[in-house]
């Protein structure tokens, strides 16, 4: 018997499709990879356009199914690939006119209780997206005190990070802690009593959890260097993200690295100035959903989608990327 679910299975709404549409132009001759296939959205729609290619990726097998079907239909236009982000220079693929990007956990994740990912679940503790080193069944056992606050505080901004990992660890002294039901106790017996309604008290230790087991920020940083190597001149690079952490690093990408920044100031004396900008000028414009959008899928209301355009000058590696946010690339690598 096939256990494997489609992700048909499972309602997903694809995050400010229309505007992605545009951005794409998919009704000129273009070659697009699909960094986020999830739900196949973005690329079925890009591909209802003739003169679209799609090279679509995601580290999810539980997509596999719904990528099959789609390289079936269009087999000279579709191509999927089981990879990361930052296995994408893996792929023969180069001088793309679109990259997107549609980070954090996909609705065929969450819903989906037996994965792991929701509080309101009463599941074994996973919350891995595919191609895993470790679950944060592993992560909420073995993580040292100090360590998990350092986990919780940085990727989750929980401001009673010290609490909640010190409560973690006098319950697993007793007893492994195994279903999201326990860590959701021990979470909601750390938090102060009066805490806004307007948030889980949960939401932030599991965000923080799912991003160290899947190493998202690792993920980020590496995908989006590979897919600015795979950009052809004048090529899109699109990204929606969902959370503060991802948003300063895509703002600081495009930003530091496009001919804003190579630009010298004009109160100072003239000098020979190299250009080695990734883009072209970037204007910090960022699109947010409609509210038309938003009363129909409400977890789009934290989506942020900002695009840059590449330059004409050759790739040289970002390193200062890396330096801006080496603490949570040090964090992610800590080992369990």
């Amino acid at each position: 018997m096939n256990n494997q679910t489609s992700s048909l299975d499972f309602t997903h709404f694809p995050v400010m499709l229309n505007e992605v549409i545009k951005i794409s132009s998919p009704f000129f001759k273009n070659k697009i990879i699909d960094c986020t296939f999830g739900g196949g959205s973005y690329s079925k729609a890009l591909l209802k356009f003739s003169k679209t290619n799609v090279l679509a990726i995601d580290r999810d097998k539980k997509v596999l199914a719904d990528a099959k079907k789609l390289e079936k239909k269009y087999p000279k236009r579709f191509k999927f690939y089981q990879l990361k982000f930052s296995q994408l220079d893996t792929i023969s693929i180069n001088n793309a006119d679109v990259v997107i990007f549609d980070l954090g956990l996909s609705s065929i994740q969450l819903d989906n209780f037996e994965r792991g990912f929701s509080f309101k679940s009463n599941k074994k503790l996973n919350m891995t997206m595919g191609l895993n080193e470790i679950s944060a069944l592993d992560a909420i056992n073995n993580l040292s005190e100090p360590d998990l606050k350092r986990v919780i505080k940085i990727l989750g901004d929980e401001k009673e990070a010290s609490k909640i990992a010190k409560n973690i660890i006098n319950y697993r002294n007793k007893k492994k802690i195994i279903n999201t039901n326990e860590l959701v106790k021990i979470i909601e017996k750390s938090k102060k009593k009066n805490y806004s309604n307007k948030i889980n008290p949960c939401t932030k230790t599991f965000q923080a959890l799912r991003i160290f087991v899947n190493k998202e920020i690792t993920e980020l940083i590496n995908g989006i260097i590979n897919a600015t190597k795979k950009l052809k001149p004048g090529g899109k690079i699109l990204i929606i993200s969902f959370h503060s952490i991802e948003d300063r690093i895509v703002k600081y990408f495009f930003t530091n690295f496009s001919k804003n920044k190579s630009r010298p100031s004009r109160y100072l004396p003239e000098t020979k100035v190299v250009d080695t900008s990734l883009f072209e000028e970037y204007k910090n414009r960022i699109l947010r959903p409609s509210n038309a959008e938003i009363i129909k899928n409400n977890r789009s209301r934290s989506a942020k989608l900002r695009f840059a355009i590449r330059s004409n000058n050759n790739f040289e590696y970002p390193i200062d990327l890396i330096k801006k946010f080496k603490n949570f690339l040090d964090l992610e690598s800590i080992n369990v």
